[in-house]
């Protein structure tokens, strides 16, 4: 739906051509892409965010809202360079590529070799300053309004719990808000790392020939599939965190 084409017309419309050109799996196009990057990409991101917060927390041990903010970013720009944008070039090229007549990469590790072998190293960093934009901005929004949200719900409390399905609702709320704030740098990022990247000579050309050929709307490609997905994504991605958080917690008093 970001990809700039004009091959859909809506989200039901992009289903119903998807299903009847490649059959119901072929809406889980990408999918071994997706989850080869997903465990990598959420441990650097709650890693580096633990981290930071050591060293940004106040006296009495909560954060102010530069914290969030510095906190969130940090995270987004580190698991941008170590497992976003790697993985998202070769997912968006797997997806695009099985979308020709005949695809050329026949599975996950010979996509990698070939994109490595035709284009270099620098073939699975293609978009790398979109995307560090795109995950630093992601993750101070989600970060900021999740912690936020927290810190609402605990009203000074440090001690009191937050239910499950209460940190779940915070989790879409931050997802939600991150789609709305920084949905048309991941245009541009997609753009810069789909097939036709090469007619971009860098992110910021790639935003002025979008603006100039499709207008400012064009930024919104494709808003209410990813806030249909990112809500649920964030939603479950927070209350698993903080699960894990819980045990850990208990191991280690």
């Amino acid at each position: 739906m970001n990809s700039g084409t004009k091959q859909y017309t809506g989200i039901f419309d992009c289903v119903k051509k998807t299903v009847k050109g490649h059959g119901f799996f072929g809406l889980y196009r990408g999918l071994s892409v997706l989850l080869y990057g997903s465990i990598p990409k959420s441990a650097v991101r709650f890693g580096v965010f633990e981290q930071a917060k050591l060293y940004m927390v106040t006296d009495n041990g909560t954060l102010t809202n530069t914290g969030k903010l510095a906190c969130g970013l940090a995270a987004g720009v580190a698991e941008a360079v170590f497992a976003v944008t790697p993985m998202e070039t070769v997912k968006v090229k797997f997806i695009n590529d099985m979308r020709t007549e005949k695809p050329r990469y026949k599975g996950f590790f010979h996509g990698v070799r070939t994109i490595v072998r035709e284009e270099g190293i620098g073939g699975v960093y293609k978009g790398v300053t979109a995307t560090i934009m795109k995950q630093g901005s992601n993750q101070a929004i989600r970060f900021f309004v999740m912690e936020s949200l927290r810190d609402w719900y605990k009203g000074g409390d440090r001690d009191k719990h937050v239910p499950k399905y209460i940190v779940g609702l915070f989790g879409g709320i931050a997802g939600a808000a991150s789609v709305f704030g920084n949905t048309p740098i991941d245009v541009v990022k997609t753009r810069m790392q789909g097939l036709e990247a090469a007619k971009y000579k860098s992110t910021w050309d790639c935003f002025i020939k979008t603006w100039k050929h499709e207008g400012p709307l064009a930024f919104y490609k494709g808003t209410v599939p990813r806030l249909s997905r990112v809500v649920f994504d964030v939603a479950i991605t927070f209350t698993i965190y903080d699960s894990i958080m819980d045990v850990f917690n208990f191991i280690w008093k």
